[in-house]
């Protein structure tokens, strides 16, 4: 028998989630994100393919999804409604004799010893359309690496192999940064080094690359490029590595005393999540947006692991202290890494 991997990703998993508590809305361009109203400086977290086809997709503005597709319905996320529908997917994953490995809301990666992976992908497709009324998709790979590539293709609703055997005949000629784990960044760095293709990386030298982007990761962008992954899966439940909230202001705010307020809502908020979580808090991190739209972000990490509402409250106020206060800011976040569970 031969060990694979399967890839399981849900299809456009938080509009189907809404389309499911609400048949009216099948079939329709779904928009949801923030707190749904179209007008408001908030981004989208997931449309429906209906509302793809307009155009509008994930981190898109919801004022210009509007405009591309003013039929579209919004919806505000509803998170916990989220979490529910993503336990009920992957209690029926572990319903099978395959590890299940959880790495978010909406996908897994499944361990698989066995001759025909997409009989089994067709089972699973099959059971959690049947169980839970969502659709997923299934890439096969010979590890997690290629069984995500091989998603891509399989989206939506459907099933694609990836394996060595095909790696660079499908993704030999195509940039570096379609790989998952090379950004724009990363890719404009390795074109430094006149790396412009997935099959020109894999020929790279691991240590030449390492002297440009690092030595630990050079040699890890080298195997990307090479296809590799991991075959083996861990069975654990997944947990959020952090908690986060933050707000998009519909007027700027012009000065850093109205920031610091804003902080403190958000820390106490956060605040709250950590203490339903249950988990103490080892980083926090702050997000600012200045208008247009230029981010930083800092984070800073604690003397010590805690859950003290004070305590984190201050910390995101420290970070705060460190970004330039003479800019209008538009969007603001307060985030806390867990300690690992």
């Amino acid at each position: 028998m031969t060990r694979w991997v399967l890839h399981v990703d849900l299809d456009q998993f938080l509009a189907a989630v809404e389309q499911r508590r609400h048949p009216e809305l099948a079939g329709r361009p779904v928009v949801v994100g923030g707190n749904g109203d179209p007008a408001s400086r908030t981004v989208v977290a997931t449309a429906s393919y209906e509302a793809r086809e307009f155009g509008v997709h994930s981190g898109m503005p919801m004022r210009l999804a509007a405009r591309r597709c003013p039929q579209a319905v919004f919806l505000p996320a509803d998170n916990p409604a989220y979490e529910a529908a993503s336990e009920e997917v992957m209690a029926v994953l572990r319903g099978f004799a395959v590890v299940v490995e959880v790495i978010g809301w909406d996908e897994a990666f499944l361990q698989w010893d066995g001759d025909d992976p997409e009989a089994l992908a067709a089972e699973v497709r099959a059971e959690v359309r049947a169980r839970t009324g969502l659709s997923c998709a299934t890439g096969i790979g010979d590890n997690t690496l290629r069984a995500k590539m091989a998603t891509a293709f399989a989206k939506p609703g459907g099933v694609h192999r990836i394996t060595a055997g095909n790696w660079f005949a499908t993704f030999g000629t195509e940039p570096t940064g379609v790989l998952h784990g090379i950004g724009t960044k990363t890719e404009r760095k390795l074109a430094e080094l006149c790396i412009h293709t997935v099959a020109q990386l894999a020929e790279s030298s691991p240590t030449a690359v390492g002297e440009r982007l690092g030595p630990r990761m050079g040699p890890y962008y080298v195997s990307l490029g090479r296809g590799m992954g991991r075959t083996e899966m861990e069975a654990t439940p997944w947990v959020p590595r952090s908690r986060s909230r933050e707000t998009t202001f519909d007027v700027n705010l012009e000065n850093w005393t109205a920031v610091l307020a804003e902080i403190r809502v958000l820390s106490a908020r956060v605040s709250g999540d950590v203490e339903a979580e249950g988990r103490d808090v080892a980083r926090v991190g702050v997000k600012v947006r200045y208008a247009p739209f230029l981010t930083r972000t800092r984070s800073l990490t604690l003397p010590a692991p805690t859950r003290d509402p004070a305590v984190l409250e201050a910390a995101a106020l420290e970070v705060a202290g460190w970004f330039p206060h003479d800019r209008p800011v538009r969007l603001l976040g307060v985030r806390a890494e867990f300690t690992p569970a």
